[in-house]
């Protein structure tokens, strides 16, 4: 049974959530998919990957959710010629003769890492050290990261030439994989009205770092029974093709299955889920809401799933 204080709690961050989704749709129009994976990303203390076309507004996303959450904010342009100390800084010989460390842009709230795979990746690794450990290391000294930390990173999904794949254990560190679609005819003419006028939308702040980690700590102490633990486990582990639990159709259809980062992202996002919609523990509804940009870069297709045009979406799909 959870304490009144808890239960008051949970009931703060659903009021928290609704407000900030309502300051965030001042300025972004439409897109409440991926705001609300954005959140339960921050409020699970999870990283998040948006893969859409320019012009999205990802930029703009991430900025307004720094502006609402009142947290600093800095925005890393990937570059082929971009170098680790770039990111995280760089030691240097001070007037007194000795050597000083002087912080890059990674010290800082929030991260947009724009259009990631565009950098070698001796670079891409050096921000998989912070996104893990949130801290840096610098000539031998670690450098604690300030708290909270969360990186966005973006990636463009049709231009392939100058681009540096993510390699797995990279994508495996962002706890959602989200695809921004075009908006709808609607959504467009309501976006072109706002911006080519002199009208400015303004945000208000609706929380601020001390309370965003005492939710991302309640989140982790939201209870959950056994047969929703299992029910995630499992849906994992169906993904694995050479497992026990594999489904029939994931030995033809996958070269490679989910790891174990993936059943605790589950969970997470699942409980997040859950008090956001007014539930005090998540059921199995929570983990299939969540699953997809949790388990779609997770999984690696086979030849017959890409000849038969089957999308990741799709296999987890048939998981359910």
């Amino acid at each position: 049974m959870q304490h009144t204080s808890d239960v008051e709690a949970a009931d703060a961050l659903k009021h928290a959530y609704e407000q900030i989704c309502s300051e965030i749709s001042n300025v972004i129009v439409g897109q409440d998919e991926v705001v609300k994976f954005v959140l339960i990303s921050i409020f699970s203390n999870g990283h998040c990957l948006l893969v859409g076309v320019p012009g999205l507004a990802k930029t703009l996303l991430v900025q307004t959710v720094s502006e609402v959450l009142h947290l600093n904010f800095n925005r890393i342009q990937f570059t082929p010629d971009l170098m680790p100390s770039d990111i995280i800084g760089s030691e240097i010989l001070g007037e007194d003769r000795n050597f000083k460390f002087i912080p890059g842009p990674v010290f800082s709230n929030i991260i947009l890492a724009d259009e990631i795979n565009r950098t070698p990746p001796k670079t891409q690794a050096a921000l998989l050290e912070a996104m893990q450990e949130k801290a840096v290391t610098a000539a031998g000294i670690t450098h604690k990261l300030s708290q909270p930390f969360f990186v966005l990173a973006t990636q463009n999904p049709i231009e392939q030439e100058g681009t540096y794949p993510l390699p797995e254990a990279q994508l495996d560190r962002f706890m959602f994989k989200i695809s921004l679609n075009y908006p709808s005819f609607k959504e467009e003419l309501q976006i072109v009205k706002n911006t080519t006028s002199t009208l400015q939308s303004s945000v208000k702040k609706v929380l601020n770092a001390e309370q965003i980690i005492y939710f991302q700590q309640l989140v982790r102490n939201i209870p959950v029974t056994d047969n929703v633990l299992e029910y995630a486990v499992k849906l994992v582990a169906k993904t694995r093709p050479d497992r026990e639990f594999a489904a029939p159709q994931v030995k033809r259809l996958l070269n490679w299955g989910a790891g174990p980062r993936a059943s605790q992202f589950l969970i997470l996002g699942a409980k997040c889920h859950a008090v956001i919609n007014g539930k005090y523990s998540p059921d199995i509804e929570d983990v299939k809401a969540v699953a997809k940009p949790i388990l779609s870069h997770r999984i690696v297709r086979s030849y017959h799933a890409e000849a038969e045009g089957l999308s990741t979406d799709d296999i987890i799909e048939q998981l359910f």
